[in-house]
């Protein structure tokens, strides 16, 4: 099995910081990318594992699918 790296944020909170308000359940951290590394096949399978736990509907945008170096 192969590492991504997937770069995500939110674009919920990403536009309440911008508006200088607060999201009621995240941090404003997550108007900045966060870096995390999934074990996948395929950078689609690592995508649709990132998806699950982090879902559009809630927010989340997925920057970035890249294989990892490490």
């Amino acid at each position: 099995m192969a590492k991504f790296e997937i770069g995500i944020y939110n674009a919920e909170v990403r536009k309440l910081v911008k508006e200088g308000q607060r999201h009621r359940n995240l941090t404003d951290d997550w108007a900045d990318i966060h870096y995390i590394d999934v074990e996948a096949e395929t950078a689609e399978d690592a995508r649709h594992k990132i998806t699950r736990k982090y879902p559009s509907e809630r927010g989340f945008v997925i920057a970035s699918v890249e294989a990892s170096r490490y």
